[in-house]
């Protein structure tokens, strides 16, 4: 008989997992009568994940089961038509990486606190490049600005600055994944963490402050304390998944003001006694912090639709299925 165990995900390799158990690596493939069949009645497993596996000392483990997670940061998938993809599982804390360089970017920022949020961990801005950076404290109060209930630290990876901090985030029982573009410094903090390099780093281009894919999949680490880090490829389009409970934590500042319009059903176009207006009006408000929340909120209602209808699909196709097999049934006992 074999023996089942139950270990987590380290590393997603296509059709191939590579699985911890016990301080042991080993790979594993899905059990095909489990996730691939037309019930599929398990989540497909991804990096940080919890699984139940049946061990083969003579090749690739079978993964049978997925575990119940306590986090997860899911986007839209970038193949069309394939709905949600999830990055990463069961972490406690999401480092949002963005370098103070010419990559600089509020609105991508504020999509990446969205969808940190959403994942039901805490969110902590970690800004890379600290050594490099011009106007290193109008930065931070930018950030600051729309970063609401997250930790924000300046680091650098080359002098250190910064990094004495970020060690109360690393508990032996907490996972923290990485976030952030392309050449953003994830994994230089990685390596720096880890004390070897472990991963591959590259330059950034001048011109355009663009870095390259060094990280090309989504891998989880162990510290020497027992620290978890997931780092994963650099994300520079963040396709937006469902993140309605996301933007009440990360666009509080706007839930607030809606809630102070004077009508219940306001919406925001003119409007007496809109507080949203007043607020742009007065610049408590940027319109860019506004447009984008707009533009958030669209493409989450949009995929909420979609997920809706895709539901409901599969609820009919359970059903057919369920009159056809009923009928197979009756069908026999009338030849009985």
């Amino acid at each position: 008989m074999k023996e089942k165990m139950e270990g987590f995900v380290t590393a997603v390799h296509r059709d191939r997992y590579e699985v911890r158990v016990d301080g042991e690596d080993f790979y594993a493939r899905l059990k095909t009568g489990v996730y691939y069949s037309e019930e599929r009645a398990e989540e497909f497993p991804t990096v940080g994940d919890n699984v139940e596996l049946v061990y083969n000392p003579m090749g690739d483990s079978l993964i049978v089961k997925t575990k119940n997670r306590t986090s997860k940061f899911s986007r839209k998938d970038p193949d069309n038509g394939r709905g949600e993809q999830i990055i990463a599982a069961n972490f406690d804390y999401v480092f949002i990486m963005m370098s103070l360089n010419f990559d600089f970017n509020l609105k991508r920022l504020e999509r990446y606190i969205t969808v940190s949020w959403q994942s039901g961990a805490q969110p902590v801005i970690v800004l890379t490049k600290a050594d490099i950076a011009e106007d290193l404290e109008q930065k931070v109060e930018m950030v600051s600005r729309i970063a609401i209930g997250a930790d924000i630290h300046p680091v650098s990876s080359i002098t250190g600055e910064g990094m004495e901090q970020l060690k109360k985030y690393f508990e032996p029982d907490k996972t923290i994944v990485f976030l952030g573009s392309s050449g953003v410094g994830k994994s230089t903090l990685t390596n720096y963490l880890l004390g070897e390099e472990i991963m591959e780093t590259a330059g950034i281009r001048e011109e355009d402050s663009k870095g390259h894919h060094t990280t090309t999949h989504r891998q989880l680490f162990v510290l020497n304390n027992g620290t978890k880090i997931i780092d994963t490829p650099g994300m520079r389009e963040l396709g937006m998944w469902i993140v309605d409970d996301g933007m009440e934590h990360s666009f509080s500042d706007i839930t607030n003001l809606t809630m102070q319009c004077k009508y219940s059903d306001c919406t925001h176009r003119g409007e007496p006694c809109c507080a949203v207006a007043s607020a742009l009006e007065n610049g408590t408000l940027t319109y860019a912090r506004w447009k984008n929340y707009l533009k958030i909120q669209k493409e989450s209602n949009f995929q909420a639709v979609k997920e809706s209808r895709s539901k409901s699909r599969e609820i009919k196709k359970t059903n057919k299925k369920m009159v056809r097999n009923s009928s197979k049934v009756n069908s026999r006992k009338e030849e009985w």
